[in-house]
């Protein structure tokens, strides 16, 4: 089941399509673990309004399963490599690589409807 946190904007909360969405889900190997991915994921969504290319972003979490990530709206696939090649982006991925395991996913939209992403976020975690 996919619970979301609020809806988080970037600079970019008005552009218009084509849109690329990123999903991604991770699992944390041991509980111990959990506390620090989320805290992880809040410090980084704090910076998303100033996130170049940035459409919005939801985090997401499924605790009894030790599950989280996050659901992103970028402009283009420049602006999601720029995200995810940021040191402090690396840093954390780096920290938690070896203790849980990550699947990303991605998928174009030509208009950003926030039911219909949250609805095919939702499949594909299913």
């Amino acid at each position: 089941m996919l619970r979301s946190a609020l809806w988080t904007p970037g600079p970019e909360r008005d552009a218009e399509g084509p849109f690329l969405i990123s999903l991604t889900d991770y699992t944390a190997h041991r509980w111990r673990d959990v506390p620090g991915v989320a805290l992880s994921g809040l410090r980084l969504s704090r910076v998303w309004p100033t996130m170049r290319g940035a459409v919005g972003l939801w985090l997401w979490a499924d605790l009894p399963r030790r599950r989280s990530g996050s659901v992103s709206i970028w402009t283009n696939e420049e602006a999601l490599h720029r995200f995810v090649r940021w040191p402090v982006h690396l840093a954390i991925v780096r920290k938690y690589r070896q203790r849980g395991t990550l699947t990303a996913s991605s998928w174009e939209a030509e208009r950003f409807v926030k039911q219909d992403v949250m609805r095919e976020a939702r499949r594909r975690l299913a």
